[in-house]
């Protein structure tokens, strides 16, 4: 008789069910490795695809949104005078980069550069002089200011500034603050109104030149390392620096100490005159909801500059484009080295004592331009 093929079809039904076996043992082994170790390897994968930290250009802090990046700057003369009611500040804290140098007779005036600042008032607003819009200019601001000299004045007006100079639709005056008689510190502004300038001029945008930050990854190596090194250290290449003085001239009321924070990695500025200095943060317009703050620099850099009275004995003339010695006090030490600056146009460049680029770490910057005559220590 001939075969069937019921042989044949017994053989292939236990192979399927062979494969069938072996597919459920897969699949069991899948739900275990997944309970046991693999959701956390899926877990991983899901952080690893996560989108990297933002971090504003200017300040290096991290930023929820890539727009602040863009948004428009303001560069904000505003006074130091110890006796005329410029002191506190308001809004100061919140500055990316401040520059310190004499304005006339030994008193020191700051260009503050500000984006998206939060305190709602900002002040005294001063007058101009040609190297603060110099240092001004990479930052593709608008320039605030309440006159200035001639000099200053002719060059902020020749066409190519955002020039805001006194204009009481963008400010007002308080001639009071917690008692103190502001005298003729008392021209104020606000963002609201300064965003509503340039909404008005159609400056909708800034594309400044920034200085390269550390990220907070660096910072935390840079303190690592501070902590493990130590002054008795022979292998230890780092230069402490916990206390610095800056004088630009022999007055009391403008020569600052800085004492360095390690709890919060910042310096907390004085007047050898005893004087902390404090600024305003205000949650409004109104006065009544500004609170003092203690004004404590993440970083301070200390430029030396060639320095003179001008023709009038009055008003100081400061070389900006050039190069001069410099030093980088941040993270507890200090960097020796140089500044350099090739044009008005361009922005200002740290290097170290091997002509590397210093980057500093996130947070304020302050900048103080200390003239020959001056001087800077620290211990």
């Amino acid at each position: 008789m001939p075969k069937t093929n019921n042989s044949q079809n017994s053989k292939k039904s236990k192979l399927w069910i062979i494969v069938i076996i072996i597919l459920l043992l897969a699949g069991a082994g899948a739900v275990w490795w997944f309970c046991l170790g693999g959701q956390e390897a899926v877990e991983d994968d899901i952080a690893d695809t996560s989108p990297e930290p933002l971090y504003s250009n200017l300040t290096g802090l991290e930023i929820d949104n890539p727009a602040i990046n863009s948004m428009p700057t303001f560069c904000i003369q505003i006074p130091n005078g110890s006796t005329d009611g410029a002191r506190p500040q308001v809004g100061l804290n919140d500055a990316a980069v401040v520059f310190e140098a004499i304005a006339e007779t030994g008193i020191t005036r700051f260009a503050a550069i500000f984006q998206n600042p939060e305190s709602q008032i900002i002040g005294p607003i001063r007058s101009l002089r040609p190297y603060y819009l110099e240092w001004d200019t990479p930052f593709d601001c608008t320039v605030v200011h309440d006159g200035g000299s001639d000099e200053a004045l002719a060059a902020v007006g020749n066409g190519r500034y955002r020039n805001l100079d006194e204009d009481f639709d963008y400010m007002w005056k308080e001639n009071y603050i917690d008692g103190a008689y502001r005298y003729w510190n008392n021209v104020f502004t606000s963002p609201t109104k300064l965003l509503s300038f340039n909404q008005t001029h159609d400056y909708t945008t800034s594309n400044p030149k920034v200085f390269p930050r550390l990220r907070p990854s660096e910072v935390a190596e840079d303190l690592a390392a501070r902590s493990a090194c130590s002054e008795e250290n022979s292998e230890c290449d780092l230069a402490f620096a916990e206390l610095i003085t800056t004088k630009f001239t022999s007055l009391t009321d403008y020569s600052v100490d800085y004492t360095y924070d390690a709890e919060t990695n910042t310096y907390h500025r004085s007047y050898q005159n005893g004087e902390e200095h404090r600024s305003y943060y205000c949650t409004s317009e109104e006065i009544s909801s500004c609170t003092l703050q203690s004004v404590a620099p993440s970083a301070v850099a200390v430029m030396r500059v060639e320095e003179h009275t001008m023709s009038d004995n009055y008003h100081e003339s400061i070389k900006t484009v050039g190069r001069g010695n410099a030093y980088v006090f941040q993270n507890g030490t200090v960097i020796e080295g140089s500044w350099e600056k090739s044009s008005i146009d361009s922005q200002i460049i740290f290097r170290d004592a091997d002509g590397a680029e210093v980057k500093f770490t996130h947070g304020q910057l302050w900048i103080a331009a200390v003239p020959q005559f001056g001087s800077v220590s620290w211990e």
